[in-house]
């Protein structure tokens, strides 16, 4: 009977592993918000990063992490290096600039892997702007073979431990532009 229930919870961890191998690969989130400010005000503020301390989540979290800014335009890059696991170390890198309507971004963590994300801004009447902040990565890019089921099924936690960041920095962000 034991020797059963061996076989059995074996062969369940195999098809999980297996699973993690097959499952979908890709995590996005997105979070919008509305800011009373003109479009030119709200892209000066994303796609400076000198401006981010002023509203990015992360550099609240670790007020003390390393920061360079290097550039302008494509190619305008931050670096970090933190000691603090939520912010930890990497960089990102704007690639795509569309004044006053789009940035889009590449960011590589230390370790952690790649991601791409993208701001839209778009009019919201009255003067406002609808800002729409989304987020996409490969969980299995540049993983260990070994690290990719896990990785897979971190995916699908994404947006449950990114999500309250991005909606803290947008509104951080409709604070200050505000």
């Amino acid at each position: 009977m034991l020797g059963k229930i061996l076989v059995g919870l074996v062969g369940f961890i195999v098809i999980v592993i297996l699973l993690g191998f097959v499952l979908p690969d890709r995590a996005a989130i997105e979070r919008e918000t509305v800011i009373n400010a003109p479009q030119e005000d709200v892209y000066a503020l994303i796609s400076d990063f000198e401006a981010w301390n002023a509203w990015s989540p992360w550099a609240k979290m670790d007020p003390d992490a390393e920061m360079s800014v290097s550039g302008e335009g494509v190619g305008h890059r931050m670096s970090w290096v933190s000691e603090d696991p939520n912010v930890g170390v990497g960089s990102q890198v704007i690639t795509a600039m569309d004044p006053p309507n789009s940035l889009s971004t590449h960011l590589e963590f230390e370790g952690m892997g790649e991601a791409d994300a993208t701001f839209t801004l778009s009019p919201a009447g009255d003067g406002a702007t609808k800002v729409v902040w989304s987020f996409e990565t490969n969980m299995r890019d540049g993983m260990p073979l070994h690290m990719q089921p896990v990785a897979t099924y971190m995916g699908f936690f994404m947006d449950g431990m990114l999500g309250p960041q991005y909606e803290e920095g947008l509104t951080n962000l409709k604070a200050v532009a505000e």
